[in-house]
């Protein structure tokens, strides 16, 4: 006969055991720069503070579609600089979570709205022929000259940051799958 309070079951096994954490595969510290995701990485965020610094220096002639570019922008570019300071300053070896698949979610939702956000961006340069106001008598134009070059600079490194996220999430997805 058993002692009170004691039952025939082994104890539950530990699931940690049997799921442990993937490993990381991104390099913490200044190592991570050496490596195709830290200057991908790197990129992203030269390109995105260009990105916004060039919107935020036009008129905004259609605040819809600019704030939305400019909202997109602002929010990966502080999100990247985020990303990068957990490989850079070792917290990703403390923090218990799938890195990889982070790193693919993240780099993969980034990439959709970039892309919009670069789509939106050409949308609003493409407009500079119309005029300002459609019932006046004057011939302004959605973006002045000046704007117009920029607007075209802002579209062209919107695409630039769009494709570095797209290789940063094809680099993500090869290292999660492995």
């Amino acid at each position: 006969m058993l002692p009170r309070g004691t039952s025939s079951m082994p104890p539950p096994p530990n699931p940690a055991a049997y799921f442990p954490q993937p490993p990381v595969i991104l390099p913490s510290g200044l190592e991570i720069l050496r490596t195709y995701s830290g200057a991908v990485i790197f990129l992203e965020i030269l390109f995105g503070t260009i990105v916004w610094i060039l919107v935020a220096s036009t008129q905004v002639p259609l605040p819809l579609l600019q704030g939305w570019v400019m909202f997109v922008a602002v929010t990966a570019w502080f999100l990247s600089i985020v990303f990068l300071c957990v490989f850079l300053f070792g917290y990703a070896n403390r923090i218990a979570v799938n890195w990889n698949q982070t790193d693919f979610l993240f780099h993969g939702t980034t990439f959709v709205f970039y892309f919009g956000a670069f789509l939106l961006q050409a949308a609003t340069t493409s407009l500079h022929h119309f005029p300002r106001k459609f019932n006046s008598t004057t011939q302004e134009k959605i973006l002045a000259d000046h704007e117009y070059n920029i607007s075209i600079a802002a579209s062209i490194f919107a695409f630039a940051t769009a494709v570095c996220y797209g290789c940063s999430t094809a680099l993500a997805l090869r290292r999660w799958r492995r």
